[in-house]
Order: C-alpha cells, then sequence, then structure tokens
C-alpha cells in the first residue's frame, strides 16, 4: 500500500471534496469520522453524476427560480450525502490475493487499508497489486527452488518443475515418494501460496 493522508469528513462540501480529489490525483477519496475511521468514499464518479444534475439548464419564472434555489441548496451538499457506504476496505493483514478478488468484485480503482482499529492506514491501487502479484509469484519461485535445491533434490532441482501463477504452485516432475507429502507441506506453508497442485509422480 501507499499510506494515504487525504480524507474528508461527513460534512465537507461538495466542492471542497472536488478540490480534494483535483488536487491530489484521486479517483476517490475515504470519508472518515471523528476517530479517523473509514466510514463510505466518494468518487470522482459519484461528484461527476452530481456536479451533472447541477449544470442541467433552468427555465425562467418560478419554477426556475425554484430549480435555481435547489440547485443552491445541492451545491451545498456534503460528503455524508454523497458518499457510497460501507466502503470497499482491506485489513492491512489481508493477504495479497485476497485484497485482488476485492478490486475485482467491487470494480474500484482502489482499496482503502485499515488498521485494527479501523482507522485508514493506506489506499493500494489495482496496479499496485498486479504489480505485487507478479512480484511474488517470482520471489515465491525463487524460495520453492532454494528449498528443493537444500532439502529434497540436492543437485538436481531440476528434477521438480514448479510453475507460480497468481500464488498457485503447480508442482510436475519426480521425487521420492515418501519426500513429496513433506514437499507440497512445505511449498503450502509458504508466504504468498494460496494453493498447491500435486502432478509429481514417484521416482
Amino acid at each position: 500500500m501507499s499510506p494515504c493522508t487525504t480524507g474528508v469528513t461527513c460534512g465537507t462540501p461538495f466542492l471542497n471534496i472536488a478540490r480534494t480529489l483535483a488536487a491530489a490525483a484521486l479517483g476517490a477519496v475515504p470519508v472518515l469520522d471523528d476517530a479517523g475511521r473509514v466510514i463510505g468514499v466518494v468518487s470522482e464518479s459519484d461528484l461527476l453524476a452530481h456536479a451533472a444534475s447541477l449544470a442541467a439548464p433552468r427555465g425562467p419564472g418560478m419554477f426556475g427560480r425554484l430549480f435555481r434555489h435547489r440547485d443552491q441548496r445541492r451545491l451545498a451538499e456534503t460528503a455524508a450525502t454523497l458518499m457510497t457506504a460501507p466502503a470497499v476496505e482491506v485489513h492491512v493483514t489481508t493477504p495479497l490475493i485476497e485484497a485482488a478478488r476485492a478490486a475485482a468484485r467491487s470494480r474500484v480503482r482502489q482499496l482503502f487499508v485499515t488498521d485494527h482499529k479501523g482507522r485508514l492506514a493506506g489506499v493500494v491501487s489495482r496496479g499496485d497489486l498486479l504489480r505485487a502479484l507478479v512480484r511474488d509469484d517470482a520471489d515465491v519461485l525463487v524460495r520453492i527452488r532454494e528449498c528443493l535445491e537444500a532439502r529434497f533434490c540436492p543437485g538436481h532441482p531440476d528434477a521438480v518443475h514448479v510453475e507460480v501463477v497468481n500464488g498457485t504452485v503447480t508442482l510436475t516432475g519426480k521425487l521420492d515418494v515418501a519426500l513429496i507429502p513433506q514437499l507440497t507441506g512445505a511449498v503450502s506453508a509458504m508466504d504468498g501460496v494460496t494453493e498447491v497442485v500435486d502432478h509429481l509422480r514417484s521416482a
């Protein structure tokens, strides 16, 4: 995640929220309560939809004045009425793959990360998640190969072929039958591994 110090309160007016998003180049801003906990989110699309309704032409006469008066009230609307609640958020200890699933399900551009008290700790974007997934896969592959060399097939690590995709590890090749469950157990326990597919055969 990246540090995130930008947030608004329930009482922040529409125009101030828009200025905050523009200044910070954010796609969305979290709405925080007095304790710094995330209670909702206001996105660019929320603000644009609201601005579009205000930009509609108003006719002359009594009804035009009524609409303009209503628009002035709507221009003063706050985060409390504009936000989507609850916000899509993840915990600082949420596994990477679960965060990626949350982002995919909700179709949001970024997730807000909270600490154990629900307070804002940072923000992670879809791009951050994708880069981290790729980086984690490469790191997992290196650690498995080191494990093979050190414990299971020293001098012949290529006896077991390893493939890592989004945390799923596929093992193929030949290994002593007694070592197969030990290897799959060791790999399953590694950080960044979400599943182990065992296609190993006894040597």
